[in-house]
């Protein structure tokens, strides 16, 4: 494979960037949008305001993902919100000739899906345009050639006909990032690294005090591809590179679009590098059938998912990749495990450097590593080359002190994170996120598992908590180490006394009370005595990555043990659901009485996979009134079902589940609606 690519022939892009064609205005205005959607240009600055927060849940909705290929180009932004309507309808954007996509603050937030960028690409959109841009998503884009800018002025520009210098997308970028857009993607970029047309300079960064996420940056930096190198002194915030990957994985919605590139790129016949490091995961789409709408289901979209497994499968057996997929049992829907819950669980070392398809992949940083969501490209590449490429973040420090109360939990120290004015503006997009204070300490890593695993809702690189005593716990008890073996793991991985952080965010949690999330985003938070009036629900959905650890099963349970010895079950007219993230989660139910507990209250218990969490599966809202009450990590609209979904900590879902409003959980003392 290698000495074939090194014959590869390829070529730079020119100096100047020729643009010819319309502008969308990605704008509040429903009207607005569907105007040049008709045709009308639309004078800039507009007169209403830009949308904001555009979630890649918004530009290709989960559904949409189900497709690979070029036909992705039928279907950018139909998940795209603005006010109540939904304007953009498929195969609109390809007509409507638009070569440039803009928006406001926060754009591609979410989902890693390097689908949204492919679809843009696909549907004719050379450039984006937005106030400020989330990392994954921006990456993806620089990995598949799309131009992106926050530069403004550039609109008039392109609209007045005129070619733009090169340099104007990559002024005060770094040298590979620089060199992947004038090669017009990673692919080619990697090519020329493996040819040595394009040699990494390794950071002259003089040794200095280093946060964590740093320390194991620098541990992996890759000095030299062509002879192993690895390793440097120090980095810093703004050092670029490529750092050795210790797993990299993927799911079926990535899986099938990297395999494609490979074939197409590599070779149908070639074997991607050290296959005992790379892990699939089909967890996502198991439940799907039974979540399609008859509609999506005629329009043959069920077909369509179903060859993403099949596609998976047979590279996987191919190339001789570990695959944890669906279950085998007769009548019995699920998967194996969540990617997020078995990686934490079985796969991730304190210190590594992991890499997977999802934005969520951070998870793992609960034991001390550095976890991260690529997209397919970057994925793709990674089976050549084995590393990936970095630019080092600054750090956040975000110290939780003091004692909670008894029914708050980690869910609700980062819906209170979230909610502050650092991470709401913005200022934490692509920043390594250091979680620490006695309030943490105090964790499980279980717990530490939901705060790093919505790191991705903070808009951060990665966030992980520095090893202790509880993560030589764990070990021991997940991978069977011995106690020395463990502490020799965790030894020396913490912040230097004189790190640097960018931010530090101190949080009490003395003060924080029960919350949740307002539909439409994780960071609408509010304590739940502050809603106005009673919120009915017609759904409680425990479960996914996030809340569907032992842990979390342990909060459900004990609410829901109360409600058994008081007599009383789910509340009239509500669906609740309680699904775990792995088999080993469902045996750990099992052993302790669980199941029989969740039965007994009429809870249904299902197996593992993502489900409901990106609208695939029993716990989606089929109507825009239905309230739902999740564990869940995100709540973008659309993301599970049209309703209004509300986020909260494990103790508040199966206390409203019995009551059948949204309540916090007071031990001994949740009151059941009227039977």
């Amino acid at each position: 494979m290698i000495e074939a690519l090194k014959r590869r022939a390829i070529k730079r892009l020119p100096d100047r960037v020729q643009l010819r064609g319309r502008v969308l205005f990605l704008a509040e205005d429903a009207a607005l949008v569907r105007r040049q959607l008709d045709g009308e240009d639309i004078p800039w600055p507009p007169s209403i305001k830009l949308r904001d927060n555009i979630s890649t849940d918004e530009i290709t909705p989960a559904y949409i993902c189900y497709y690979y290929d070029e036909t992705l180009g039928e279907f950018p932004y139909l998940g795209l919100k603005c006010g109540d309507d939904f304007p953009i309808t498929r195969g609109a954007v390809k007509r409507g000739g638009f070569v440039a996509s803009v928006s406001g603050k926060r754009r591609g937030k979410g989902s890693s899906r390097e689908q949204s960028p492919y679809a843009e690409m696909c549907a004719g959109i050379q450039l984006v345009v937005a106030e400020n841009i989330e990392r994954i998503y921006r990456e993806n884009c620089q990995n598949l050639g799309v131009l992106t800018t926050t530069d403004f002025s550039i609109i008039e520009r392109l609209r007045r006909g005129e070619d733009i210098p090169l340099t104007r997308f990559t002024e005060g970028e770094g040298e590979i990032t620089r060199g992947i857009i004038e090669l017009g993607g990673l692919f080619a970029y990697n090519v020329a690294r493996l040819q040595g047309v394009v040699r990494v300079t390794p950071p002259a960064t003089p040794i200095r005090g280093m946060t964590l996420g740093e320390k194991i940056l620098a541990r992996h930096w890759v000095v030299d591809l062509a002879t192993g190198a690895v390793g440097v002194p120090a980095v810093q915030p703004g050092d670029e590179g490529f750092v050795a990957t210790d797993i990299r994985f993927s799911h079926e919605y990535v899986t099938p679009m990297a395999a494609i590139f490979f074939e197409q790129l590599v070779g149908p016949d070639e074997r991607v590098n050290d296959p005992g490091s790379v892990l699939f995961f089909r967890d996502h789409l198991t439940f799907l059938g039974e979540a399609m709408t008859p509609d999506r289901i005629k329009e043959g979209l069920l077909d369509v998912a179903l060859q993403l497994e099949k596609k998976q499968r047979a590279f996987a057996e191919k190339q001789g990749i570990k695959l944890y997929g669906e279950l085998q049992r007769l009548g019995v829907h699920g998967s194996e495990a969540i990617c997020h819950s078995k990686i934490l669980e079985a796969h991730a070392f304190p210190g590594q450097v992991i890499i997977g398809s999802d934005s969520h992949t951070p998870h793992a940083g609960a034991v001390g590593c550095v976890a991260f969501g690529v997209g397919t490209t970057a994925i793709f590449n990674s089976w050549i080359t084995k590393d990936v490429r970095v630019t080092v973040p600054a750090t956040v420090r975000v110290v939780v002190h003091g004692r909670k109360p008894d029914n708050v939990t980690a869910k609700d120290f980062m819906l209170e994170l979230l909610r502050h004015p650092y991470v709401k503006n913005g200022q934490a997009i692509g920043k390594l996120v250091e979680y620490a204070g006695d309030a943490i300490e105090a964790l499980s890593v279980d717990e530490r598992a939901t705060m790093t695993n919505m790191t991705a809702e903070v808009g951060g690189f990665t966030g992980y908590v520095a090893p202790d005593a509880q993560t030589v716990a764990y070990l021991m008890e997940y991978r069977s180490l011995s106690r020395g073996d463990a502490e020799r793991l965790c030894a020396g991985l913490a912040s230097d006394p004189d790190a640097r952080y960018c931010e530090i965010i101190d949080i009490d949690a003395a003060t924080i009370r029960p919350m949740v999330a307002l539909p439409g985003d994780p960071g609408n938070g509010l304590h739940i005595d502050e809603l106005a009036g009673r919120v009915n629900v017609a759904i409680a959905y425990a479960g996914s990555c996030t809340a569907g650890k032992k842990a979390d099963m342990d909060m459900y349970a004990r609410v829901l043990k109360e409600a058994v010895d008081r007599g009383e079950r789910v509340a009239p007219g509500v669906r609740f659901f309680i699904q775990c993230g792995s088999q080993d989660v469902k045996q750990y139910c099992e052993e302790r009485g669980y199941l029989d507990v969740f039965q007994r209250v009429g809870a249904q218990f299902l197996e593992p996979s993502c489900g409901a969490c990106i609208n695939a599966g029993p716990g989606v809202s089929r109507t825009k009134d239905e309230v739902t009450i999740s564990a869940i990590n995100r709540n973008f609209p659309g993301r599970s079902g049209p309703g209004q979904l509300y986020l909260a900590n494990p103790y508040t879902v199966a206390a409203s589940a019995i009551a059948g409003f949204i309540t916090a959980w007071e031990p001994e003392s949740v009151t059941a609606a009227t039977h």
